[in-house]
């Protein structure tokens, strides 16, 4: 993508297009503060188990997940800015209450609340964006860009976090929650002024989309969509477990630093997206969507079989595999969006973007499968099996390009 290009694409973005790429940002940036310490504050504070914490993370993350299947769908029929009024009023009420919660009972009923406000925006946003960019490049663009202020947020909340002496501390979560009021007072400050002939054409499209039950019947018969979604899937599992079963089996090791090195690990993360990214978005411009694919998920690989190598105590041999993980995630994760946007009909772009949110079940099972698997044998066993998860991804995503493609409009 060339520069003058990019810069005139930018030009072409709405005030409300960037109120979802700065408000992520400065919400993403609060969440990484105290997030990834949630692990260690149910084991240390309530003497959890690793699966007892895999447990509750899974049951509330999968009740998420089936959640923004279903609102995907009431954003396409009622109105997608109706749906992110939603999201953000549960985010302040949620991680307030986490920061304020004494009981175990209350803890774990703020957590199972705290994973809703990420699911009932992602389709809703993803939606709006391509409502408001009507250029196929632009959208592609500005889902770059989301994907990359979500990482310089990630790089920069643990580091404020270090300097504030924040990571671990319960009561952080407010800054999260104050985050959500910040970006709800923005949506109401920005939201678009439609006119009468704007407002008939949308509630007009609104009419044409079909009911969730309907809805299904055409999902079903998207062959090519679902056999992304079991590859996505399965890519999610791996990636999560560097969300949750790697920090639970550095805890249970006793690794020295722990607090920094799981610091470390997230602004390694973050900082190989940002510096990667748009080189890569730039190196691979011309690279069919599915090659772009089977390239992140080969490095996936080759980080797997890193981590199930490193020694427990080996903190740098840690970070360079994160790095690793890293450079196929910076590939992977935004050209996912794009290539599920290129599948969906114009008419059922929340409906397809909240179906892709059933790809989180990876994310919302790894938990507890990373759970069981460091109780019952090692976190080396635990790495192996990702690496044959990450494979079995692939070929599914080589299955999907094989097969003749059926869209919605079609059907």
């Amino acid at each position: 993508m060339e520069n003058s290009s990019a810069i005139e694409r930018l030009k072409r973005f709405t005030p409300l297009v960037w109120v979802m790429l700065v408000g992520n940002f400065f919400v993403r940036a609060s969440y990484y503060m105290v997030w990834p310490f949630l692990a260690v504050i149910l084991y240390e504070n309530y003497g959890l188990s690793a699966t007892e914490v895999g447990l509750l993370l899974t049951v509330s993350a999968t009740f998420a997940v089936f959640l923004g299947f279903y609102t995907g769908n009431l954003a396409d029929r009622f109105g997608r800015t109706k749906m992110l009024y939603t999201a953000v009023f549960v985010g302040v009420i949620s991680f307030s209450l986490l920061a304020v919660a004494e009981s175990l009972w209350l803890f774990a009923t703020s957590v199972f609340l705290a994973c809703l406000p990420r699911t009932l925006w992602d389709a809703p946003s993803k939606a709006l964006l391509t409502e408001e960019l009507a250029d196929a490049k632009d959208r592609e663009l500005a889902l770059h860009l989301l994907y990359f202020l979500v990482n310089v947020g990630a790089a920069l909340g643990p580091l404020y976090g270090l300097w504030a002496g924040l990571n671990g501390e319960q009561f952080s979560f407010i800054y999260t929650g104050i985050s959500y009021i910040g970006l709800l007072l923005a949506l109401l400050y920005f939201k678009p002024k439609l006119s009468e002939a704007q407002t008939f054409a949308l509630q007009s499209a609104a009419q044409s989309v079909p009911k969730f039950a309907k809805w299904l019947g055409i999902l079903r018969k998207d062959k090519v969509f679902l056999i992304v979604l079991i590859a996505t899937t399965l890519v999610y599992l791996v990636y999560a477990q560097c969300d949750s079963s790697l920090v639970q089996y550095l805890t249970r090791a006793e690794v020295p630093d722990l607090a920094w090195l799981i610091s470390s690990l997230i602004i390694a993360n973050s900082s190989v997206i940002i510096v990667c990214q748009f080189p890569l978005l730039h190196l691979m411009r011309n690279w069919r969507i599915e090659n772009r694919l089977y390239a992140g998920g080969v490095i996936l690989i080759i980080s797997q079989v890193m981590m199930a190598l490193n020694d427990v105590h080996n903190i740098w041999g840690w970070i360079a595999a994160m790095m690793v993980l890293s450079l196929s995630e910076a590939i992977m994760f935004t050209n996912i969006n794009v290539y599920i946007d290129r599948l969906a009909p114009d008419n059922l772009k929340a409906s397809y973007f909240g179906a892709a949110g059933l790809c989180s079940l990876g994310y919302a099972l790894a938990p507890i499968l990373g759970g069981l698997i460091l109780d019952f044998y090692s976190g080396m066993m635990l790495f192996i099996i990702m690496t044959l998860v990450s494979i079995t991804a692939l070929g599914f995503y080589r299955i999907a390009e094989l097969k003749p493609k059926t869209t919605a409009e079609a059907i």
